[in-house]
């Protein structure tokens, strides 16, 4: 996964240099959300931390966030701890060309918080599947 948001960014800055006035509370659960892009502004709004409207759409589709958990970090990069499988997809979802980890479960809640292209995008119709297998999703801060 390629960047940290902005959001993030800012929050571990602050808890790092400025604790007693800026602690930062992490989330006990994490979710992974699919992004198609079609705007060409996705990547732009995953780095500013906000959700875009190129997530893949709830309304008659089966797609939910999934809850995503980590092993613990080494040289400064974790990797997902537990395969992610998306429900099987009741539309067409369209091209997933980015993926980010949030801290709300349900499209258009929370915020962004690690995010990046898929190494290869994967279309997806009706009767399709997203996986992320174990070990497949990480993220660096090396």
């Amino acid at each position: 996964m390629s960047a940290a948001s902005n959001y993030l960014e800012n929050k571990l800055l602050d808890h790092t240099l400025r604790y007693s006035t800026a602690p930062y509370t992490g989330v006990s659960t994490l979710y992974l959300a699919l992004f198609t892009n079609t705007s060409g502004n996705a990547a732009t709004n995953l780095e500013a931390g906000t959700t875009s409207t190129d997530e893949i759409s709830t309304s008659g589709s089966a797609y939910a966030r999934k809850t995503v958990t980590f092993a613990a970090a080494s040289s400064g990069t974790s990797a997902s701890s537990a395969t992610v499988t998306f429900d099987t997809a009741t539309a067409d979802w369209g091209t997933i060309t980015h993926v980010a980890v949030m801290d709300g479960g349900t499209r258009g809640s929370g915020n962004v918080l690690f995010w990046g292209a898929v190494t290869t995008s994967k279309t997806i119709s009706t009767g399709d599947t997203f996986q992320v297998s174990s070990g497949n999703l990480t993220i660096s801060l090396a």
